[in-house]
């Protein structure tokens, strides 16, 4: 057994100070505190003095890190992707594949499949764990397709939702579509009735489609105000359905770069502490100096903390730290509502249960934070 003890604990939605956290099996076995549970005899205690304990960060929308893409199939690609976000306290994630020709995204979601079950077997060894697969693309749309190779956009298909669906084992969880493509809202039904977050993005749907995809099954919303047609007062499209709807969550690349500081500001005041999530839409350039990196089948230039493709912003450099950090500062938010955005709501997005929170039953993912929101450690399953 092995117990945690720190100053202070998030859950992220209770205090607890002085806590105590006791591990066994990678599973967390109890949360209290020094003043109500003696250390047990039997444990070795692990204690982080003036930090915060809180639920490891979970990213639903990442591409790769440390010079390598979650589609590449150097075996050595993943771990040094994981190693290196869960220096910036990411426990969990989703790798997410990028359009790409047909075979190349079937072998992605193949070699992504084999690494979540390696993981779930307990292979991470103190590295982040892949949870489950983000589909983004090929079922998006033309004239919001950002850096998506055009020529390999699909339009939304049941059977080759199928195929994807068999590649991957039933490891995808979350699904970018735009609602407005013909076949679409058939798509999101037989995702949604799958258990697949259907998330609406890359997306120039009016206010109506955006309806339909939310009626079909449709639940949450891509990288907020990027690729979806802008918002108009007369034609309040995708991003007036998205900040009004209570029923749809969304996540933001809060970067400072993707959307501006008072633009993240206007978004977590209509999304609220629930509806919104922190994503990083990192690529395989996060944690590198400036240069040239692989995105899917396409390179992208990275300068100036920029990742720039035909003139486009192509994913970020941003890591799940930083963006909390930026939560807190453009927001004015303290700490403990900041995390939920990085912890409890992606899990609830995802749909997946014993993660995101500090309880009893829960994966003994955790983070030790300052009270700024820096990474002192990360611990996955206990380690």
């Amino acid at each position: 057994m092995i117990a945690f003890a720190a100053s202070r604990l998030y859950t992220p939605l209770d205090t607890v100070d002085e806590p105590l956290v006791l591990v066994e099996d990678g599973r967390i076995l109890e949360v209290t505190s020094r003043a109500a549970k003696q250390l047990p005899a039997n444990a070795r205690l692990v204690e982080f003095t003036d930090a915060i304990l809180a639920p490891g960060f979970f990213d639903i929308h990442i591409h790769g890190a440390a010079g390598h893409d979650v589609m590449g199939d150097d075996p050595a690609g993943l771990s040094a992707v994981e190693l290196l976000i869960a220096q910036h306290g990411v426990t969990g994630y989703f790798p997410t594949t990028v359009t790409a020709p047909l075979d190349q995204t079937m072998a992605a979601l193949e070699r992504l499949a084999a690494a979540i079950e390696k993981g779930e077997a307990g292979a991470a060894g103190g590295r982040a764990r892949p949870l489950g697969i983000h589909l983004e693309g090929p079922f998006i749309s033309h004239a919001k397709r950002g850096v998506h190779p055009s020529g390999h956009l699909l339009p939304p298909s049941e059977a080759v939702f199928e195929r994807f669906w068999q590649a991957s084992r039933g490891h995808i969880k979350v699904m970018t579509i735009a609602p407005e493509l013909e076949g679409a809202q058939a798509v999101i039904a037989e995702a949604a009735r799958r258990g697949v977050c259907a998330s609406l993005g890359h997306s120039d749907a009016d206010m109506q489609s955006t309806r339909a995809g939310v009626a079909a099954g449709a639940r949450h919303a891509t990288h907020a105000f990027n690729a979806m047609r802008g918002f108009d007062h007369r034609d309040p499209g995708i991003v007036g359905e998205m900040l009004n709807d209570s029923r749809i969550s969304a996540d933001i690349i809060a970067d400072g770069i993707h959307v501006d500081p008072v633009g993240v500001e206007l978004f977590l005041k209509m999304k609220g502490v629930e509806g919104a999530v922190l994503i990083t839409d990192a690529t395989a350039a996060t944690g590198m100096p400036d240069g040239r990196y692989r995105l899917g089948s396409f390179e992208v230039e990275v300068q100036d903390g920029k990742c720039m493709a035909e003139g486009k912003l192509a994913g970020s450099v941003l890591t799940m730290d930083r963006a909390l950090r930026n939560t807190m500062q453009f927001a004015n938010w303290e700490l403990q509502k900041a995390l939920r955005l990085a912890t409890l709501n992606p899990a609830r997005v995802a749909g997946l249960t014993g993660r995101g929170e500090l309880r009893a039953g829960y994966a003994a993912d955790m983070v030790a934070l300052t009270a700024a929101g820096e990474v002192k450690a990360t611990i996955v399953g206990g380690v």
